[in-house]
């Protein structure tokens, strides 16, 4: 079967998505996922761009072991030097370098010609190629380039030195007979194209993301670069979990990856917590209902064969159907191996902590899913926080004005205030205030439930302006203020470290 190379950029397209950025820990964290799930490249991030992506590819760079760690640069001699920089402590190291190749970029954004934009191209390779032998080369807006232009490019760059050439559909644009077409005319008319590996990139704006991706393996592509759940910018990119499971189900097409599908679900849901990222309910392989049946002439078809109405089994992407269920009378074993099952491995103290609030939380419910779960581990991370919420009390009724009382933690002392708002949340973020006096707005505030049910947990997810930058924060409890007073504090920690 030929080799289909998986290149993930959740750390680095995905984490272009507001209110998605990680801390250098929890980046660690999901490189370490995606190293056991099998892919094959990590793009750790665009060292330029700022020094927090800078020390995230050096630390991942030394956290994983056999993936081939890369890294973002445009078409820029410092860009690259920074870069290689970056990568000096990666086993295996790569170079993303490139340059826009369609009209709009050259005539547009660079205000150049194409014989001056395919030199700048071939003198990034070369460059790169002084540190690293494996450079790969993006042709930004490919999939809106002349083809014949295109060819041009590709086979330049190979000549200096590209071990992989990166066709991206940056906007979305193409139809997947044209994407296909596109990859077969590079194959059929690049001298040298057997020399380097053809990768597709490509955006979901129309929703053609992983049709325009597939289009182009068959017409040769042999990497395919990809985010865990689709996230990347505006629409996302082409989901990791959908072509590992196209190419598992459709196995005539001999295309085969590396990648233990059965750990595609727990990864999707660390990603998703770790980045306070929802999966939408029916979002192919690992949404909620990506394997729920409600209709009843489904139910029955299921339950005297689940081919019937099923292509995949859910084991084979990570779903175990006779899961544990988690109840006030569940132990810490039960516990954690649930959290093991979802990819948040735990111990000694921060797991009897993580138990601890999970009574409580137990005593609210009638029963905790995933996502309650993972909330909990999630929650374990803000103890660490510069300022924490200690208790928080509301009066609030028909006819009578919102009282709030509110105690804080802030670097280990605490603060106490009240007081008065246009309804529970006004009061309770009027209070906090109180204690924290700074000019904060809050520009977006959207609350979620989890599930269905008055018990359940709420999410809360909040934008807050702080002198001119949006800050992003989350909270989750079964008390919707307190999630909010949560969301709150976690945008405002995001400024005050």
């Amino acid at each position: 079967m030929d080799r289909l190379f998986v290149f993930d950029t959740t750390l680095r397209d995905g984490e272009q998505v507001p209110g998605c950025q990680l801390n250098t820990v929890e980046k660690i964290q999901v490189a370490r996922a995606l190293e056991s799930l099998g892919v094959d490249v990590i793009e750790a991030g665009f060292p330029i761009s700022s020094p927090g992506d800078f020390n995230s590819v050096v630390e991942i760079s030394k956290a994983v072991t056999w993936p081939t760690i890369c890294a973002l640069t445009r078409g820029v001699q410092k860009d690259i030097d920074v870069a290689a920089e970056a990568l000096q402590y990666a086993k295996n190291k790569r170079i993303h370098t490139g340059i826009g190749t369609s009209d709009f970029h050259i005539k547009h954004k660079f205000n150049s010609t194409q014989d001056a934009i395919l030199e700048r191209a071939v003198a990034a390779v070369k460059h790169a190629k002084k540190y690293v032998e494996d450079v790969e080369f993006y042709c930004e807006d490919a999939g809106r380039t002349d083809n014949v232009y295109l060819a041009r490019v590709v086979e330049a760059v190979i000549k200096a030195g590209a071990t992989v050439v990166n066709i991206p559909d940056t906007t979305g644009y193409c139809l997947p007979h044209q994407y296909g077409e596109k990859i077969k005319f590079l194959m059929e008319n690049v001298n040298g194209v057997h020399n380097a590996i053809l990768s597709t990139h490509c955006h979901n704006d129309l929703g053609l993301a992983t049709a325009n991706t597939m289009a182009g393996v068959i017409n040769g592509a042999r990497q395919v670069e990809v985010t865990m759940n689709g996230i990347g910018e505006r629409a996302g990119n082409t989901s990791l979990e959908e072509i590992a499971m196209i190419l598992k189900c459709h196995k005539t097409l001999n295309i085969e990856t590396q990648i233990n599908t059965q750990k595609i679900f727990p990864t999707s849901r660390m990603v998703s917590g770790l980045m306070n990222m929802p999966v939408q309910a029916n979002k192919a392989i690992v949404g909620k209902n990506a394997f729920a049946h409600s209709s009843g002439i489904h139910q029955d078809g299921v339950l005297k064969n689940r081919e019937s109405y099923e292509i995949m089994d859910p084991k084979d992407v990570g779903l175990d159907e006779n899961s544990i269920v988690l109840t006030a009378r569940s132990g810490r074993a039960a516990l954690k191996h649930r959290l093991g099952v979802l990819g948040v491995p735990v111990e000694g103290e921060e797991l009897d902590k993580i138990y601890q609030d999970f009574l409580q939380l137990a005593d609210k419910k009638k029963d905790l899913n995933d996502v309650d779960i993972l909330m909990l581990a999630g929650k374990e991370h803000s103890t660490h926080e510069t300022i924490r919420l200690d208790y928080l009390q509301v009066t609030s009724g028909v006819g009578v004005k919102s009282v709030a009382s509110i105690g804080l933690f802030i670097a280990n002392e605490k603060f106490e205030a009240a007081a008065s708002g246009n309804g529970p949340v006004d009061a309770a973020i009027n209070a906090l205030k109180q204690i924290i006096k700074r000019n904060m707005t809050i520009q977006e505030f959207t609350i979620q439930a989890i599930n269905k049910g008055s018990d359940d947990v709420g999410k809360v997810h909040m934008q807050v302006d702080y002198n001119g930058v949006l800050y992003y924060g989350f909270g989750a409890n079964t008390d919707i203020v307190a999630a909010s007073v949560e969301a709150y504090i976690n945008a405002i920690n995001k400024f005050v470290r």
